[in-house]
């Protein structure tokens, strides 16, 4: 009985079972790349009938994609019309500043080369402000152009990096003003009178005729002597008398070639006060006929100044009063002289003056007076 039920069954052979399995590998792998394109791109080519393109092209509304068209060149003409109405209105708040800005530096009579410098970097700022902002509004994005003017500020600031430091300083010699052209300066081992002060460079001219350019960057970081800041400077002169000599002979005498000079300051009262530029009065601003907003301001202003004068007479109260009556004192007892020092004030102009004159007529007056000029000596005493 079973022999006759396995004769019934069908046997198949080794090759058509191979080809089965071969069949169903296929049909699995072509599922799951059907399944995937599906889930990736549901509408891809791969989806895509002859019949299925006729429907798409038979059901197309050409009225949503006109309605749509029309609407993305409305929206691009209302960026481009408000990305030049801007450009317009910030050019001109920008030539209204720059305006403003230069009114300021004339009333306050800035440096023209700084003056011109600084109006043309704030310029130049403002409209590279402006364009990446109109950049911005036509929907472009930005972040590309400030990263590559970043870059090049980067590089140039590098490769430059001494150069702008004297740069640097050149602005704040001229914004803060620690000498001006005409000073006698003092810088290291070099001295003269300021020629020229340049953005980079400050030029000086020495008592021999001598021009030196001086880099701005040490002058601005480094200490320097101004001798032409303050009107009138001191003058000092040491001479030496020997021993034995009368001390008060020789004050006497050189008081009486200081008091013979006029340019020497000989009491308190002979100091003449800076004269400042005379300014309009809040008393005669008042008179014109203003908006209240701007009396309001103006009262603001006459408080702030009102406030820096009173500031400025408590720190002139604060410092020192130099004693401008000539002086002469013995200084040291020294080897072979005892040394007396002179001390007188004059104004900056007649300084050198001042100094070799009285030189001379110290030379030739106190001999005259029995005051002798000792020479370096030695006392030796032999024991016999």
């Amino acid at each position: 009985m079973i022999d006759k039920i396995l004769l019934q069954i069908p046997v198949a052979s080794p090759d058509t079972v191979a080809a089965n399995k071969i069949q169903e590998a296929t049909n699995a792998v072509t599922s799951q790349v059907d399944s995937l394109a599906t889930k990736l791109h549901p509408d891809s080519i791969a989806a895509m009938t002859p019949g299925k393109l006729v429907d798409q092209f038979k059901y197309l509304d050409l009225g949503s994609l006109v309605t749509s068209l029309s609407s993305q060149l409305v929206s691009l003409g209302l960026r481009i019309l408000a990305a030049i109405l801007i450009f317009y209105i910030g050019k001109f708040i920008i030539n209204k500043i720059y305006s403003v800005v230069r009114a300021i530096m004339v009333r306050k009579d800035f440096d023209r080369s700084l003056a011109s410098f600084l109006l043309s970097f704030i310029k130049i700022t403002l409209l590279f402000l402006l364009i990446i902002t109109v950049i911005g509004v036509l929907g472009i994005e930005t972040s590309s152009f400030i990263a590559i003017f970043a870059s090049a500020g980067v590089a140039i600031g590098m490769a430059l990096s001494g150069t702008l430091q004297n740069f640097a300083g050149g602005v704040l010699i001229l914004l803060l003003k620690p000498y001006k052209v005409g000073d006698y300066i003092e810088f290291g081992e070099l001295k003269g009178t300021v020629r020229e002060i340049q953005i980079f460079n400050t030029v000086i001219n020495t008592y021999n005729n001598d021009r030196i350019v001086i880099p701005n960057g040490g002058l601005a970081t480094s200490s320097l002597k101004n001798f032409s800041a303050e009107p009138y400077h001191r003058v000092e002169w040491r001479v030496g008398i020997s021993y034995g000599d009368d001390v008060d002979a020789a004050r006497k005498v050189a008081l009486d070639i200081l008091a013979a000079d006029p340019r020497i300051v000989h009491t308190d009262a002979d100091v003449k006060e800076t004269e400042e530029p005379v300014e309009e009065t809040h008393e005669e601003r008042e008179t014109l006929p203003m908006p209240w907003w701007k009396r309001l301001f103006h009262w603001h202003r006459r408080r702030a100044e009102e406030l820096r004068e009173e500031h400025e007479a408590k720190l002139a109260a604060m410092l020192p009063k130099p004693d401008y009556k000539p002086s002469v004192n013995v200084e040291s007892l020294d080897e072979s002289q005892v040394t007396l020092v002179v001390r007188a004030w004059t104004e900056i102009p007649n300084y050198w003056g001042v100094l070799y004159d009285v030189n001379e007529k110290i030379y030739k007056q106190f001999p005259q007076h029995g005051i002798r000029f000792p020479f370096p000596q030695m006392d030796v005493h032999v024991n016999s």
